[in-house]
């Protein structure tokens, strides 16, 4: 009895799996699901991923050693500008080691979960690189947004590891509005012709990548696509920035005529990219 449920709880984690990367339609999902899932049986409730009935049998021992091991991370953030920088960069280390170890131990039992590991690291590794920066004295643009790059190539690596389209979208949008603040500080005068010859032929770059792309990564390829998209605005996006350079009725008019642009087009060619896309 005990082998049967063991194989009936992995059968069930991988339709799981199946239903997360799409290998099998929603509803074929479902149906296996029925199979070897019980109506008594699925889950209830639960906070932090423990049910009631664990919180109320839970040892006194555990939450011992959870408020002792929040007692050590309080005390760590709250002295975290005493430290040395060896010790700094030692701490965070270990911190985004545990965050990335849980979320790769956690991908496919807790899909949600592993998420919120990756993402909480993702997010602390922008956030503590610019503080140690600031703290150090180092607050100058160039560095600090040389990092950003760093940390958007860090969640583009951890989106494909992981095969997660946000993780890769975040880092490539990062890195996009990184290529604006250089174009912004490197132009002398930036007319709108130059504007759109600055982002437009981009987007249709990543569009270009995402039709190459497709057949082998489909998931590579809807990054691509979606980053087409946001690229294909940002001229406008700078445009409302400096409305009283630009002159706002112009940047509305443009907006509008790229949205029916593109509307037109994606209507149109609806046939060719749903299959990059799906």
């Amino acid at each position: 009895m005990d082998k049967q449920d063991e194989k009936r709880k992995i059968m069930i984690r991988e339709i799981e799996h199946w239903r997360k990367s799409r290998l099998l339609p929603e509803q074929y999902c479902d149906f296996l699901m029925n199979l070897y899932v019980d109506n008594d049986e699925k889950p209830s409730s639960a906070l932090f991923g423990m049910s009631p009935s664990a919180i109320r049998n839970s040892n006194w021992k555990n939450w011992a050693l959870f408020f002792f091991v929040m007692g050590v991370i309080s005390f760590t953030a709250l002295n975290f500008s005493a430290f040395d920088l060896p010790m700094q960069i030692g701490v965070s280390f270990l911190f985004l080691a545990v965050c990335y170890l849980m979320g790769g131990w956690k991908r496919y039992k807790e899909p949600m979960a592993s998420q919120i590991y990756l993402g909480t690291a993702s997010l602390y590794v922008l956030f503590i690189g610019v503080y140690i920066l600031r703290i150090q004295g180092i607050d100058a643009p160039v560095p600090i947004v040389a990092y950003v790059v760093l940390c958007s190539l860090i969640w583009i690596l951890t989106g494909l590891l992981a095969r997660l389209v946000l993780f890769q979208l975040c880092g490539w949008v990062s890195l996009v509005f990184c290529y604006g603040w250089l174009l912004h500080h490197q132009l002398d005068s930036i007319n709108w012709v130059t504007l759109e010859l600055s982002w437009v032929p981009l987007s249709l770059l990543f569009c270009w990548m995402a039709w190459v792309i497709h057949e082998k990564s489909k998931q590579i390829g809807l990054v691509f696509f979606l980053l087409s998209l946001i690229v294909w605005y940002m001229p406008e996006l700078y445009g409302m920035l400096y409305a009283e350079k630009y002159g706002e009725a112009t940047v509305q008019t443009v907006l509008f005529v790229k949205m029916a642009v593109e509307g037109i087009l994606l209507y149109t060619l609806r046939k060719k990219w749903t299959e990059w896309v799906a």
